[in-house]
């Protein structure tokens, strides 16, 4: 399969000028940052645009609120928390427990004319705050993951999880200890993949 450009992002998530440019700066500096450390697969840089940041932006039309407080677990790098920013999601809090990557998120958001919250923590460890949103992407199992996310889990909140092929798995693992209304949408990157849209997340079961 031919990688995705940038134009052909562009025409299949129907971005602004502005923001493609947002996006280019962030590709760049991650393809630099690359060389010094770790922060994606480097047999996935050749199709960056489709492999992560289309990966990431197709979660945008499925945010419920997106003027609300968006929160990204273990963010990495800032799949998919800065792509939902640059594309304009105003609130959007970073999670990473990995000093360098973090420190990758603030030269990020900087280059691509964003403000975000990075919290340069674990997720356990960060201050509780109430989401509209919570999102993560090659985390943790959605067992761990709701557990990690307890603090930030209000009534309304919304999680929207991208999940590979044991998302039917993982979701029967979760409704052993956690109630919840799922929805699954396709992946327009993996054939495999779904994304999980989770609301009225409780720990508890309904029997």
């Amino acid at each position: 399969m031919k990688p995705l450009t940038p134009e052909d992002f562009a025409v299949a998530t129907g971005v602004s000028r502005e923001t493609l440019s947002r996006l280019e700066a962030y590709a760049a500096l991650l393809e630099r940052w690359q060389s010094r450390i770790n922060l994606v697969s480097g047999t996935t840089l050749s199709d960056l645009w489709r492999r992560h940041i289309l990966d990431s932006a197709q979660l945008y039309p499925l945010v419920p609120d997106p003027g609300g407080q968006l929160v990204d677990l273990g963010s990495g790098a800032g799949l998919p928390g800065l792509v939902l920013a640059a594309m304009g999601i105003p609130h959007v809090r970073l999670v990473e427990s990995d000093k360098r990557k973090a420190t990758f998120l603030r030269e990020a958001s900087r280059a691509m004319g964003l403000t975000t919250d990075v919290i340069a923590d674990r997720a356990e460890a960060m201050s509780p705050v109430r989401a509209n949103t919570i999102t993560a992407r090659a985390f943790a199992p959605l067992p761990r993951l709701l557990a990690l996310a307890e603090p930030l889990i209000g009534p309304e909140t919304v999680l929207v999880l991208p999940k590979g092929r044991s998302a039917d798995e993982e979701l029967t693992d979760a409704l052993r200890a956690w109630t919840m209304a799922a929805e699954r949408f396709p992946s327009l990157t993996d054939s495999s993949g779904v994304i999980l849209r989770l609301k009225g997340v409780s720990r508890g079961t309904s029997s």
